[in-house]
């Protein structure tokens, strides 16, 4: 069973395409492009994600789809995938396009994170559990799914009000604090055991050979909650903690004289280098210029004094990771070097839009508009699938996968386009 169809998909294909489809070179004016991303979300997203996501059976949300959008049968439930749908389902509320279901559908989410996915023994969330969370599969604690945690709860609790999300929300907080933070260099312990204890020896899956790193990747994705948590909260601590993670991902992880980011290093921050480290990811690039900016907003600094770095990051990414001829971001390449794969990645392109868009707003310079429009441009000729819903995983390089599993929601394609569309509304 498909999670849903792209409801009005041919009108679209009628009506905006062609104009889109005629050249990749001529960007949409703020108007045109707002309304083609309300399409996105409304005639392809959402109804590709509500109701058929929800898994009224198990709780949480079915997220194991191929990539035609049909369900592949139960599978084991991740963190990280379960607490994005949260996230967007909340955050859907929040936005003009909310409705009253889409908070149902964030408070299902809710209750399976809670009940199924948290270990009541020594607190924290799963990094899996099975499908119908009867039993922990990977229990250790991996700071970039507990940070994804911590943004839906934050983001739920923003939305319903519910004062049980926050209370969930301020004691994972409190026990990243205690048993995670490292107060000597500054961010997080990436990969603990399930009792918050150093991991003696090697974990499986996603946590193997993380124990003794720190990357940019995971602090990104903890800037980009404790920027919603201290929205939230307004606590003194959260600040602290915001304003230190700010530091490293527009610091620690920056590689000077190269003008991109890195993604390992060891626990002082020091880089690790070598063929597979000496790289850099366009996607994580351009989605860290525009949470840098975010998080510079809530903690009421100007992001101004930032603009320098944020201009290189995005320039780099656009001299060796930008498709000229179609639009759109290439996955990654080698230092200063050309990308060397070169597949159109959904989450880069949402990020590479997103984030285009905010440095137009920062700046105030129309290469950046332009940027965002022609991104767009290749989102709708090219990723998204009209068809069956939702954007394919992958264009280029291999067939396309799959549209939902342990990696990809609603999260980041949703996410750009609420984003953007706020953006854009204030520019028309």
């Amino acid at each position: 069973m498909r999670p849903g169809r792209a409801r009005g998909a041919g009108a679209l294909l009628l009506g905006v395409l062609p104009a889109v489809c005629a050249s990749a070179q001529v960007p949409l004016p703020p108007r045109e492009a707002h309304a083609l991303l309300e399409r996105h979300l409304l005639e392809n997203i959402v109804p590709f994600w509500y109701p058929g996501a929800v898994d009224r059976e198990n709780g949480g949300y079915r997220l194991n789809h191929d990539a035609q959008g049909r369900w592949r049968g139960e599978a084991d439930k991740a963190l990280v995938t379960q607490a994005r749908t949260l996230w967007f389902f909340s955050r859907l509320h929040r936005s003009p396009y909310g409705q009253p279901e889409h908070l149902e559908a964030a408070r299902h989410g809710f209750r399976f994170l809670k009940d199924r996915m948290w270990d009541a023994e020594h607190g924290g969330f799963f990094w899996s559990v099975s499908s119908d969370g009867g039993e922990a599969v990977e229990s250790y604690k991996a700071q970039y799914g507990q940070g994804f945690g911590l943004y839906a709860l934050a983001e739920y609790a923003r939305a319903s009000g519910d004062r049980e999300a926050g209370a969930l929300a301020a004691e994972l907080f409190r026990l990243l604090e205690s048993r995670a933070h490292d107060p000597v260099h500054g961010g997080y312990l990436e990969v603990l055991a399930r009792d918050w204890s150093p991991p003696d020896g090697d974990l499986p899956g996603f946590a193997r050979g993380r124990a003794g790193i720190k990357t940019m990747n995971t602090h990104l994705h903890l800037m980009e909650p404790f920027t919603v948590y201290y929205e939230l909260t307004g606590h003194e601590l959260v600040r602290q903690r915001l304003h230190e993670l700010l530091l490293i991902q527009s610091s620690a992880v920056v590689r000077k004289r190269l003008g991109a980011c890195t993604d390992r290093h060891q626990l002082d921050w020091t880089p690790l280098t070598g063929p597979e480290d000496d790289r850099v990811s366009y996607g994580h690039d351009v989605e860290n210029v525009w949470l840098l900016i975010e998080a510079a907003g809530a903690l009421e600094v100007p992001a101004r004094p930032l603009e320098d770095l944020l201009v290189a990051l995005f320039e780099y990414s656009m001299e060796h990771g930008w498709d000229e001829d179609e639009g759109g971001f290439y996955d990654s390449g080698p230092f200063g070097e050309p990308a060397d794969r070169k597949a159109k990645v959904w989450w880069v392109q949402a990020e590479g839009m997103t984030s285009a868009l905010f440095m137009f707003r920062l700046t105030g310079e129309r290469r950046y508009y332009d940027v965002f429009a022609r991104t767009l441009g290749w989102i709708t000729r090219r990723q998204a699938d009209w068809e069956h819903g939702d954007w394919h995983d992958v264009v280029g390089e291999r067939p396309p996968a799959h549209k939902s599993g342990p990696w990809k929601s609603p999260y980041h394609n949703g996410r750009a386009v609420l984003e953007c569309l706020e953006i854009l509304s204030a520019l028309r």
